[in-house]
């Protein structure tokens, strides 16, 4: 979303640098936010449909949403546990539900990859359970994520491999269960112990 001062960032050996949100989704990159990015006045559904690379917005231009586009978002929607909702302008949700919201929009676009922004940041337990949930069927299926989180439990869970940064450098990459005992990361985050 921001374009660096240097270097370049690659994606599948494709140079993504400065691309356009749409064009590195279509590529098979999707993202979600730290802060939701739910488009409030429309219903769950619609924020489901124009978040798709095929259509998007045109969809929903004369209320023409397509039968399969349709189906696509409430199968999603049941996945995530928030069809009952489809209808509900998306401002009416918990953040929790619009953690799960955004999480489902992402995956209209059938993403490799998708970069995860503090997924558990102001999610209730139990909305967080049913996210990791699905995180981890997800990439059971295939997609690869990649996630900036502070809760080292979800970390801890979700990750095969972690990298620990501390002031902007890399302090540790690893697997998990070094990552936990790793006097470093400690140090970093607690201070001396």
């Amino acid at each position: 979303m921001i374009e660096p001062d240097i270097g370049t960032v690659t994606f599948d050996g494709t140079d993504i640098t400065g691309l356009m949100p749409h064009v590195s989704t279509k590529l098979g990159l999707g993202r979600t936010f730290q802060i939701t990015r739910e488009l409030s006045d429309m219903t769950v559904l619609e924020n489901m449909v124009v978040s798709t690379v095929h259509n998007g917005i045109r969809s929903l231009i004369g209320g023409r949403m397509s039968r399969s586009e349709r189906e696509k978002a409430m199968d999603l929607l049941t996945f995530v546990g928030i069809e009952r909702l489809a209808d509900e302008p998306a401002r009416r949700l918990s953040y929790g539900q619009r953690k799960l919201l955004e999480f489902g929009a992402v995956l209209m676009a059938e993403p490799r990859l998708v970069l995860l922004d503090e997924p558990a940041g102001g999610v209730n337990p139990a909305l967080l359970e049913r996210l990791l949930d699905r995180i981890e069927e997800i990439n059971r299926s295939g997609t690869g994520f990649l996630i900036v989180e502070h809760n080292m439990d979800v970390v801890m869970r979700l990750s095969h491999s972690v990298v620990v940064m501390a002031l902007g450098k890399v302090i540790l990459q690893d697997t998990p269960e070094r990552v936990r005992e790793d006097g470093r990361v400690l140090d970093a985050y607690l201070g001396e112990v």
